[in-house]
């Protein structure tokens, strides 16, 4: 049996890197120029010859067309911009924290009011709390009290959650979890 490697030259574009120039593989491609005007349907080596001649690059920007889509631009440039999009992006984007209040069946009331006034404070902040019951031993036959507890938490919370997971056993505790509704 023999082994047939073949070797390209041109890397396969991914979401990082786009095909830019030679590594274009299309016959065909329709050609938009630097002031995004469309050109129309030209042969890769007319489109190549159009960027060279302006001394920019040229970047296929819709590889699954029909025929691909191609920009003539400066690749430098552009890559400049689009990072400087994704920090922007990354800067503004708000991050959710999980807040998790752990609570036993014999928490006792004024321990569940401390553990409701740190919740209600993380909502109002917008992070998800997860409210988790804990059993022990022979708690774990009286799993109607943690429950209860978990619904009177729920509850205490409507104002300013939703319950994102409803109450639910995993193990030896029970868990909800509550979204903020505050903006």
């Amino acid at each position: 049996m023999e082994k047939v490697i073949v070797q390209t030259n041109s890397a396969p574009a991914t979401k990082s890197s786009p095909r830019v120039n030679g590594n274009i593989t299309a016959p065909r491609v329709f050609l938009i120029d630097e002031s995004g005007e469309k050109i129309g349907d030209v042969a890769i080596a007319e489109a190549m010859r159009l960027a060279e001649a302006r001394d920019l690059d040229l970047l296929e920007i819709n590889p699954v067309g029909n025929p691909p889509v191609c920009k003539i631009l400066d690749f430098g440039k552009y890559k400049y911009e689009s990072q400087k999009r994704a920090s922007e992006a990354r800067k503004k984007a708000k991050v959710v924290e999980t807040k998790e209040l752990k609570f036993r069946p014999v928490t006792d009331t004024h321990d569940y009011q401390v553990k409701l006034r740190a919740a209600a404070k993380f909502l109002k902040q917008g992070h998800k709390v997860k409210l988790t019951m804990r059993f022990r031993g022979r708690e774990l036959s009286h799993q109607e009290l943690g429950l209860a507890l978990l619904t009177r938490g729920r509850d205490d919370l409507a104002a300013y959650s939703k319950v994102e997971q409803p109450p639910r056993m995993d193990g030896r505790q029970m868990s909800l979890v509550l979204v903020s509704t505050c903006s």
